[in-house]
C-alpha cells in the first residue's frame, strides 16, 4: 500500500483518505463522496484496531461485514481499499505509541483512558502508509476529530485534516456501527439525545448562556427514558475541550448515554447559536 500511494504521489496524483473500521453506513460514504469531490484517488481503510479496545469493551463483538461493505465501495468508485491485519500493524516487537496529552483524558477518555492513545497511534501508522493529502473524519466522532487535529498539527503533518458534518437517520438518530445493538425499545429511546441537543440549541439561541444550566435541562430530558444511562454531558471548548461556563460561539455541547449494553455519543457544535 505504502509503495503503491508513493507511486500515485510521483505521478502528481492527490489522495483522499478515508479511514474506517467497517460496519459501513451513510455516515462513511458521505466522507468518501466528499474525498472524491476533492481528490484524484481514494483510499479506504477498514481496520478494527484493538489497541483503543480496552479489555473489558467489545472487539471480539464489533461488526465485520466485510462481504457487504465491499459493493458499498465499489459503488462509490474507491480506488484502493487497504484492508492490514492486525499482526500486521502490530508485530511482536511493536513498542511505540502515539498521545495527545490532556485531550485524551477528557469527556469519553474518562471512563476509556487508553482508548484516544490506541487511536492516535493508528491513525499516525495509517497516514505514514497512505501519505494523503488529505483525510477524512466526522463530526459525530468530536473529540477523535480534534485530537487528530491537534495531533497533525503539532507533528508537522504536511496534509489537511477534513471534518464532515454528523449524518443522522431519518429520525435524527446519528449513524453509527454500533446502532445495531440496540433493540428496539432501545432504539426510540435512544432518538432523546438529538432531541436533548436540539433542546440545547434552543435555549442558547433564546438567550440562555450558562453551560450548567443548559446541561442539566439536558440531563433532565433524557432521564426521562428509562433505558438511558448518561455518562457524561460537556460543554466544552471545540479547540482545546477544556469545560467552559459561558456558551459562546465554537463551543462543542457533547454527550455520552448508554442505552441497555450500548454506548452512544452525540454532540453540537455552536455556531453563533
Amino acid at each position: 500500500m505504502q509503495k503503491i500511494c508513493a507511486a500515485l504521489k510521483r505521478k502528481g496524483r492527490t489522495i483522499g483518505f478515508v479511514p474506517t473500521m467497517g460496519a459501513l453506513h451513510k455516515g462513511h460514504l458521505s466522507l468518501i463522496q466528499q474525498a472524491r469531490k476533492d481528490n484524484r484517488t481514494i483510499v479506504v481503510s477498514i481496520f478494527v484496531n484493538p489497541i483503543q479496545f480496552a479489555l473489558h469493551e467489545d472487539l471480539k463483538a464489533y461488526p465485520r461485514p466485510f462481504k457487504k461493505d465491499i459493493p458499498l465501495l465499489q459503488k462509490e468508485n474507491v480506488d484502493f481499499l487497504f484492508y492490514p491485519q492486525a499482526e500486521k500493524m502490530y508485530p511482536e516487537n511493536f513498542r511505540t505509541s502515539v498521545e495527545v496529552k490532556v485531550m485524551g483524558k477528557v469527556l469519553c477518555g474518562v471512563s476509556r483512558p487508553d482508548h484516544f492513545c490506541g487511536v492516535a497511534t493508528v491513525v499516525t501508522k495509517l497516514f505514514n502508509i497512505i501519505q494523503p493529502d488529505a483525510a477524512y473524519f466526522g463530526q459525530k466522532d468530536a473529540q477523535q476529530a480534534t485530537i487528530i487535529r491537534r495531533m497533525a498539527d503539532d507533528l508537522n503533518m504536511p496534509f489537511k485534516i477534513k471534518v464532515m458534518p454528523t449524518v443522522r437517520d431519518t429520525d435524527g438518530l446519528a449513524l453509527s456501527s454500533r446502532n445495531v445493538y440496540l433493540n428496539s425499545q432501545e432504539r426510540q429511546d435512544s432518538l432523546v439525545l438529538s432531541k436533548a441537543l436540539g433542546l440545547a440549541r434552543e435555549l442558547i439561541r433564546h438567550g440562555q448562556r450558562n453551560a450548567l444550566c443548559v446541561i442539566n435541562r439536558m440531563k433532565a430530558l433524557i432521564r426521562t427514558k428509562k433505558t438511558a444511562k448518561i455518562g457524561y454531558i460537556a460543554i466544552v471548548d471545540s479547540r482545546t475541550l477544556n469545560p467552559v461556563k459561558i456558551v459562546g460561539n465554537n463551543c462543542l455541547i457533547c454527550l455520552a448515554v448508554r442505552f441497555g449494553k450500548t454506548r452512544l455519543i452525540d454532540n453540537l457544535l455552536t455556531r453563533g447559536e
